[in-house]
């Protein structure tokens, strides 16, 4: 064991500027935790009559530039590395050793032996400040748990619809407009309802970085070996620019940032205008200063969810289209993506951006960060581009980490510690020399629903520390038992130093499952201490109620409540909670014309007959479909008779979500000619704001079938006056349970 109260000393060669700052890092960290001054002496030099802890630069085989060898021994510790950003990743393995906060104990660090190096190269964490700006000291702290756990990769999302976040000496109205918008901090985040403002006592939240505080912030996130990607969002998500520049958009003539008063961000332009010229003009201009403080080889220039709809509009747009032969606005998109590339190329840098710059013909040296599932990612490392893997399951941080019962509000989905562990960078459709390609990988943090730099902590600890174990060790070595062991004394860390983190997803997910024509219930947590206690009649279950041990038929309507159990008390969080509407369709499989969206995957195919109803979370339970009907049939695999049926839809006017226009159930005995029984149109206005659902439901004379068939009709688009109005396939539609009594 080495003892930080006897006299220690650290050598590292003087000669060697950056091993020194590595040493001297290290030395300052011991100083918080102890108090102690620890001797720094060059090689050779004589040291104390003590400890000695040597840092080298020499040939370290097959740990590359970022690997280590450490050894501890009672008497010295020897660290050597390639390169010192080795050295760096070696003394974070040591500081992991000791106690997070200065508790006047020894500082011991066990004796082990350790030959290190990471997977992957890309090794990141996204953080947007657009959304919600956070100043640059919490920046810094940012930086600092990256540093901690081997992250060498910050994505800086300054850029997008609702702020601009950098200073351009240039164009001035970018942080003096763009970067403010109306005072909206205690509203639950609302696309629709984010207004600007051109009178700055109006527009008072929001905020920027200076070109000095971003030098600083560049120059400290070096120090910890992290490399910072900004991100300038384009040619979409573009309405904070275009509403201090207008000029830049398409029909800029009919632009809402003209009016005085407030004007919304869904009425204002979201696209630059790649028929005009001066557009370009404008975003190398700012690229320029950009490059200028970023040292970065790559600069992210986001190409996401384009609207292009102005386009479709713009005369300049239809004339370049016409003057370049493309056909398409995909094309259109394609050429304004290329002619980005070709000016980062020609000042020496690399354009990284959202799957969607595949859209219309990739760029040709582009690298793709992969956010819609993995099937970008594949494709771009087929086609031999360079990959970063992040997609929204699991890597978006922004997703509930455990039960939306218990966890603070977000903005949906369900991304847990452990599905994060378990995620494989490299997918298997890749060969071996297309999986090269595979740079890393990084989670994301978008922040509609995180406005403070407290739930900045709670959304990324401890989700950020398995990622991290994903991209440096290698998946034959990787254990969750013996992560969730680790894990432990972290936590402590974090809660010692008063950082905010999940202590732990203790959710109990009910999960159906058709088998045979019956619906049988599982029921799973991740946690590895914990006992699943159940009851089916609605009451609360305690370490008295049936203990789960095996899947369960259900054969009647019930409510089933199942909680967790460690050490023998009942975890004090809400019981997992699902009602189950027993039917004749339940537990029976359903084919689909349209297959659901990858978005909102729910049970699968055996959401609409898994007897569980779905709630205003539209996250759960819910059977989603962008821009197309839900059709879906069932074969009871006998006759069957009914007088009832009924599905059940969600209208969210806020998330894009509408009832059907009608709902129509059709019979048949052999499955090829239907009968209609029922059509059931929509009363409820699509204007209508309030979250809600309800039954489409229909009585009639008993029918005689084996078929069913249910088509719920798409409403299309969104409706006037909605920010997805005039869209086609905007509108989404949501089903949750089909019944039939």
């Amino acid at each position: 064991m080495l003892d930080g109260r006897v006299k220690v000393a650290i050598q590292a060669p003087g000669h060697i500027k950056e091993v020194t700052a590595v040493a001297r890092f290290f030395t300052h960290a011991v100083d918080q935790l102890s108090g102690e001054q620890l001797q720094m002496v060059q090689t050779g030099q004589q040291s104390l009559n003590g400890k000695i802890i040597y840092f080298k630069l020499a040939k370290t085989p097959s740990v590359g530039a970022e690997g280590y060898q450490l050894l501890v021994t009672p008497e010295a510790i020897h660290l050597q590395a390639n390169q010192p950003r080795g050295l760096f990743y070696g003394i974070q393995s040591l500081l992991q050793t000791m106690p997070k906060i200065r508790t006047n104990q020894l500082l011991r660090i066990p004796c082990m032996e350790i030959k290190d190096s990471p997977s992957f190269r890309w090794r990141g964490m996204m953080l947007d400040v657009s959304r919600h700006f956070f100043a640059p000291e919490l920046v810094k702290e940012f930086i600092d748990l990256l540093a901690t756990y081997k992250m060498n990769t910050f994505h800086w999302h300054l850029v997008d619809g609702a702020g601009w976040r950098i200073e351009i000496k240039k164009y001035p109205k970018l942080t003096s407009q763009a970067a403010w918008r109306v005072d909206d901090f205690d509203q639950v985040w609302n696309w629709s309802d984010i207004k600007f403002n051109r009178n700055p006592d109006s527009a008072t939240y929001g905020g920027y970085y200076t070109q000095d505080q971003i030098r600083d912030i560049v120059t400290y996130a070096a120090k910890r070996y992290i490399t910072i990607v900004p991100e300038i969002e384009m040619p979409g998500h573009s309405e904070a620019a275009m509403a201090a520049y207008p000029e830049f958009s398409c029909l800029p003539h009919k632009s809402s940032f003209k009016q005085s008063g407030n004007f919304y961000a869904h009425t204002t332009q979201s696209n630059y205008c790649p028929g005009n010229d001066s557009a370009f003009i404008f975003i190398e201009n700012v690229l320029k200063e950009v490059m200028a403080l970023f040292p970065s080889k790559y600069i992210h220039v986001g190409g996401d969810e384009v609207d292009k709809t102005s386009w479709k509009n713009c005369p300049l747009c239809q004339a370049r289209m016409k003057k370049e032969g493309l056909k398409t606005e995909e094309e259109l998109q394609s050429y304004f993506m290329q002619r980005i590339e070709r000016f980062l190329n020609a000042n020496g840098r690399k354009m990284i951006g959202w799957d969607e710059i595949l859209e219309g013909g990739l760029a040709p040296q582009a690298t793709v960060m992969s956010w819609r599932g993995e099937s970008g990612g594949i494709k771009a490392a087929q086609m031999g581009h360079d990959v970063v893997m992040s997609p929204g399951t699991p890597l978006y941080f922004d997703h509930y980490q455990g039960d939306p019962a218990s966890e603070p509000r977000a903005i949906g989905g369900f991304n847990t510690l452990k599905m994060v562990y378990n995620y494989k960078p490299v997918p298997a459709q890749l060969s071996q020399a297309e999986a090269s390609h595979v740079l890393g990988a990084q989670a994301n943090l978008w922040t509609e629903y995180i406005p403070t730099y407290e739930q900045v902590e709670y959304m990324i600890l401890p989700r950020m520390l398995a990622l991290s174990e994903v991209l440096w060790s290698p998946e034959s070595v990787r254990n969750w038992k013996d992560f969730n062991r680790r894990l432990r004394p972290q936590l402590v860390g974090f809660a010692q130093k008063g950082l905010h983190y999940s202590k732990g997803n203790f959710k109990v997910d009910i999960k159906p499952e058709n088998k045979n024509g019956q619906l049988m219930l599982s029921l799973e947590t991740e946690n590895e201490n914990g006992v699943i206690y159940y009851t089916t009649d609605g009451t609360e279950p305690t370490t008295g109620s049936t203990c789960y041990t095996a899947p369960f038929l259900v054969d009647h309507s019930m409510r089933v409540k199942a909680g967790l159990a460690i050490n023998h008390s009942m975890v004090k969080a809400p019981a997992a909670t699902r009602t189950f509407t027993f039917n004749k369709a339940t537990g029976k499989s359903v084919k689909y014309v349209h297959l659901n969206s990858k978005y909102y995957p729910a049970n699968g195919l055996a959401t609409l007959t898994d007897g569980m109803r779905g709630t205003t979370e539209i996250g759960h339970q819910w059977h989603a479909f962008s821009g197309q009907d839900m059709i879906a049939q069932i074969d009871f695999g006998q006759t069957t008779t009914a007088g009832y049926m009924a599905l059940g839809c969600l209208q969210q006017y806020d998330q894009w979500i509408f009832y059907p226009k009608w709902v129509k159930f059709e019979v048949s005995m052999d499955g090829k000619n239907f009968k209609v029984v029922a059509t059931i149109d929509n009363t409820v206005p699509t204007t209508d704001r309030a979250g809600q659902f309800k039954d489409f439901s229909a009585k009639f004379s008993t029918q005689s079938f084996r078929y069913l068939r249910v088509t719920a009709k798409n409403l299309g688009e969104c409706p006037a006056g909605h920010p997805g109005a005039g869209k086609p396939g905007s509108a989404w539609l949501f089903c949750d349970e089909i019944i039939v009594q």
